[in-house]
């Protein structure tokens, strides 16, 4: 057994090293350069639906923004390609680093970093269908998942810990925005009176992303209590949902500013961040 121990440790070292690279570094960096557009054009299609325009503010409406470009399948490709190399760096933060961490600390690196390596997959993905002309609705495609999951055994138990793991992948960007923990992935500016902008950007877009992740979540978790698939919209539909409350256009002001500057800072951690 020891034996056994020791050569799958052996083995996830070569593999941690094989990560490792140079060009997957590159893959990841531009990955996030794609997730911080995709953020910004998000947070600009919130801005317009919170002065009553329309649009869709979630990753589908965005990457139809930039399939209208004059070079939009080639950038469509290009971005895929990032953000597929960006799962795979998540996928390695999950699996390959995290097993160096305290017991609690893997745990929480494990769940934040595995389900970001699914999110930017399925957004590379996304990113796919597009290049070749299946065009896809976010918002649809969360109802149809959500009918499906629901009609499974222990489908709304599944549907409940899922809404439950969004909302608190939420609260750990809150907490990290506001706990300002993200700083050590930009220590190059650390020093600097840039810095404070900079910090400025991360804990407001930290905190947005993290209330957005909230309303998903719930989202979710409602559409199980109600017993009706229709409740679970995605993030198009949780803005929408929250523009028709009280001081809702004024939240989705907030929020679509929030999505800019947590843009803004991920193009910033794109080029000096630490990986």
């Amino acid at each position: 057994m020891d034996e056994e121990e020791t050569s799958l440790r052996e083995a996830a070292d070569r593999a941690e090293e094989v990560s490792d690279t140079k060009t997957l570094d590159v893959a990841a960096r531009f990955g996030f350069a794609v997730m911080a557009v995709l953020h910004i054009i998000i947070g600009a299609i919130a801005i317009s639906l919170a002065f009553g325009g329309s649009g869709q503010a979630e990753p589908t409406g965005a990457i139809a923004e930039l399939a209208a470009s004059p070079w939009g399948p080639a950038v469509l490709w290009a971005c895929a390609a990032g953000c597929v190399g960006l799962a795979l760096w998540q996928l390695s933060e999950a699996t390959l680093r995290a097993r160096h961490l305290p017991t609690g600390e893997r745990l929480g690196k494990t769940i934040t970093s595995g389900f970001l390596a699914v999110a930017y997959g399925s957004i590379g993905l996304t990113f796919g269908n597009f290049a070749l002309g299946v065009r896809s609705d976010s918002g649809d495609s969360t109802r149809d998942f959500t009918v499906a999951l629901m009609r499974a055994p222990l489908g709304s138990a599944a549907l409940l810990g899922l809404g439950a793991v969004i909302a608190g992948i939420g609260v750990y960007f809150e907490v990290k925005g506001l706990r300002r923990t993200f700083r050590e992935e930009l220590a190059h500016f650390e020093q600097q009176r840039r810095g404070r902008i900079v910090e400025a950007f991360g804990v407001v877009g930290h905190v947005a992303k993290g209330v957005a992740l909230n309303l998903v979540g719930l989202l979710f978790i409602v559409a199980v209590v109600k017993q009706d698939p229709q409740e679970s919209t995605g993030l198009d539909g949780s803005l929408k949902a929250l523009r028709d409350q009280a001081y809702g256009p004024y939240l989705l002001l907030a929020i679509g500013a929030g999505f800019i500057c947590y843009g803004i800072f991920a193009l910033l951690r794109s080029r000096f961040g630490r990986m």
